[in-house]
């Protein structure tokens, strides 16, 4: 199965058997100057560019012909509109010149299977953190269930908009500099700690460090280290406090980190430390599946497709995109347990 993958600025291509091996996963980054995002418009124009030149390095590093593809999977959402409709149009097409079946999938869905896939997590509770996302989820009776979420954005876009404010640059990615710089971190600075039962809240932690951050700056009270150390340290805990809660009411002895914030070394440590004191184990993966990649999508369309009710694809009338696309929407065919 091929698969691909670009809800956001990552333009991912990747390729995957029947057994869960890895045969191609090349992906390509948009990224833009220091202090800015990325824009909608300007995202899916570099998945126009790129997107072609992948799919045959894909092929090329799996020795594989178009006629060896059985199916193609492709992100239906959540994720940025434009991004999200240029790739589908490029897997709709596909789907029609290599006269194979096409797989919507779920980009958080395709996160989990690969995270469970890859470290060889049985049932655990799965913590998913990303630029767009943030949810504690557990799985029961075929659906992934939701048992908390951020109230307003995602942990990743706090980091990301933090390091605007101080100017860091996006090369590889603004959260991976922060953990960077957070290492030198020495000075603890208080910040909002906001967690409302299950639920977490970080716009108001990002106001709070936007409005002040220069000021402590600029007296000298503070390094860009210490808040950058300040932040995670605040955001993380939080995390670790749900995703405890999330533990103990499933009565859960394993943690799954997913997500582009899920290769954070520090949030990995921190969780490691809660799951290790209720006796539990920690699964977590490096950069190569954590950040939005095409063998997550892949893999996850192999897992429909071989699952009841998608043996023959979807129909292409169904093959649509959509920003908005939660976990919890998805019958989980594929799993009896």
């Amino acid at each position: 199965v091929l698969g691909l993958e670009g809800s956001a600025n990552k333009l991912g291509v990747g390729i995957v058997n029947e057994k869960g091996e890895i045969l191609a996963n090349v992906r390509h980054t948009y990224i833009t100057p220091p202090g800015q995002g990325f824009l909608p418009r300007d995202t899916a124009h570099h998945h126009q560019e790129h997107i072609h030149s992948l799919i045959q390095k894909a092929l090329d590093d799996a020795s594989l012909k178009p006629k060896d593809i059985d199916a193609i999977a492709y992100t239906k959402g959540p994720g940025m509109g434009a991004p999200l409709r240029s790739v589908s149009v490029v897997a709709r097409t596909l789907s029609q010149l290599w006269k194979c079946p096409i797989i919507p999938v779920n980009h958080c869905i395709a996160h989990i299977e690969m995270g469970r896939v890859i470290t060889g997590a049985k049932d655990p509770v799965v913590l998913y953190v990303s630029g767009g996302n943030t949810q504690v989820i557990a799985y029961s009776l075929q659906k992934y269930r939701i048992f908390g979420e951020t109230i307003d954005i995602a942990v990743g876009n706090c980091l990301d908009r933090f390091a605007r404010v101080i100017n860091l640059s996006n090369d590889p990615s603004p959260g991976y500099n922060i953990e960077q710089l957070a290492k030198k971190g020495e000075k603890f600075i208080e910040l909002p700690y906001v967690v409302k039962g299950m639920d977490v809240s970080f716009s108001g932690i990002l106001s709070h460090i936007e409005t002040c951050a220069n000021t402590l700056l600029a007296s000298g009270e503070c390094t860009q280290a210490d808040l950058c150390f300040s932040l995670q340290e605040t955001l993380f805990a939080m995390l670790v406090e749900t995703t405890e809660r999330a533990m103990a009411h499933c009565g859960a002895k394993e943690v799954l980190i997913v997500g582009g914030v899920g290769c954070n070394v520090k949030l990995q440590e921190m969780m490691a430390v809660m799951v290790s004191e209720r006796g539990g184990k920690l699964f977590a993966t490096d950069e190569r599946y954590c950040i939005d990649n095409g063998c997550m999508i892949a893999w996850a369309g192999l897992e429909m497709h071989r699952s009841a009710g998608h043996s023959d694809g979807a129909p292409l009338s169904d093959c649509t995109t959509t920003q908005r696309f939660r976990t919890d929407e998805v019958p989980v065919t594929w799993r009896s347990d």
